[in-house]
């Protein structure tokens, strides 16, 4: 009986990266087309980094490496940005949420306060590393920089992740014994 389970587990678990994929091209389109609808002041939340960051909390931080890799690759040849910049930053945001992942128990990885810490503390590193290659010393003192895209914009991105974490799906409690 055992065995069985295991291997329609097998079978269903490539169809969650399809999902991620689909989910992640959707989001890639709606944040080049609708972003700058809710832009507040040239600061816009990062709806792909939510999603890296789910994959970080729902399957680990390998897949989260991976998924975020390509996440961010796509994204830039998408939105004809520096290439390599979202994939690093993502990849980077990814790892350190990848350790907040519990292998045994989903629905505490993926609840709400614990969610929303998680993707604050990704969010911050995610954009200090990506606005580090759009800074010009000349051009804006280190502290306004600091604070409108590593702590401002990380808020906003927090702020959109507890609708994302309201609005997902129940799922059925999930028994890994």
């Amino acid at each position: 009986m055992k065995i069985v389970s295991q291997s329609r587990e097998m079978k269903a678990f490539p169809i969650r990266y399809i999902y991620y994929a689909v989910i992640a091209l959707i989001l890639s389109i709606v944040d080049i087309l609708f972003v700058d609808i809710i832009q507040i002041e040239g600061i816009a939340p990062d709806l792909l980094l939510i999603l890296c960051i789910w994959i970080a909390l729902a399957e680990g931080q390998f897949v989260a490496l991976f998924a975020a890799f390509g996440i961010g690759i796509v994204y830039d040849l998408i939105s004809a940005d520096v290439v390599g910049t979202n994939a690093l930053a993502k990849v980077s945001a990814a790892f350190v949420a990848g350790f907040f992942h519990k292998e045994r128990n989903i629905k505490q990885s993926l609840n709400i306060i614990r969610f929303v810490l998680v993707v604050l503390i990704s969010s911050f590193v995610h954009n200090i590393i990506y606005f580090f290659f759009y800074i010009k010393s000349s051009e804006i003192a280190f502290l306004p920089f600091f604070l409108r895209y590593g702590i401002a914009a990380s808020f906003y991105t927090t702020a959109l992740s507890v609708i994302a974490i309201l609005v997902k799906i129940p799922e059925k409690e999930i028994d890994i014994d």
